[in-house]
């Protein structure tokens, strides 16, 4: 199944919960105004990053998890295959606390891995059903994981009502 009638679309919703809304258009996704997952999680220290709700996991496996999962997709998009069999998805879970050198090599992580998915995304390719479902569900992922992020550290959240246009 080819992309080429879909693959701007894919591209431009992921990079608007990537990278905030852009001067391209309208928001389709986020308010308007809201900066996106990347901007917002620079907003925040180590120690920040380091913060989880009600025992659940800190932002850092948040974004560690994404980082890893994107570049599982990347992965597949450069060499094909199935990189998803051996994948290792418990052990982002386990970050808990994190310094400021290993939090901020994490964000560059996720921005590069998030950069690369974004130019996978704009080019067209053939792919199967599932590949096809894969790379759909990796866009909502994403934006769970904004939301997850959300509700852990208000630093992180979008503007509020009445503050965006």
């Amino acid at each position: 199944m080819p992309t080429t009638d879909i693959h701007d679309a894919l591209a431009k919703v992921f990079a608007e919960i990537a990278n905030g809304e852009t001067a391209s258009g309208a928001p389709v996704v986020l308010n308007s105004g809201d900066v996106g997952l990347l901007r917002s999680i620079d907003k925040l220290s180590a120690t920040d990053a380091s913060q989880s709700t009600n025992d659940g996991a800190t932002i850092a496996a948040h974004a560690q998890h994404l980082r890893y999962g994107l570049s599982l997709m990347n992965l597949w998009a450069t060499e094909g295959g199935d990189p998803f069999s051996d994948a290792k998805w418990d052990e982002a879970w386990k970050l808990d606390k994190v310094d400021t050198q290993s939090w901020d090599e994490i964000r560059n992580g996720l921005r590069h891995e998030s950069r690369r998915w974004l130019q996978a995304l704009r080019t067209p390719r053939e792919c199967s059903p599932d590949e096809f479902r894969g790379m759909i569900g990796s866009i909502a992922h994403f934006a769970y994981h904004l939301g997850a992020i959300r509700q852990i550290h208000k630093a992180t959240r979008g503007p509020t009502e009445g503050t965006f246009t």
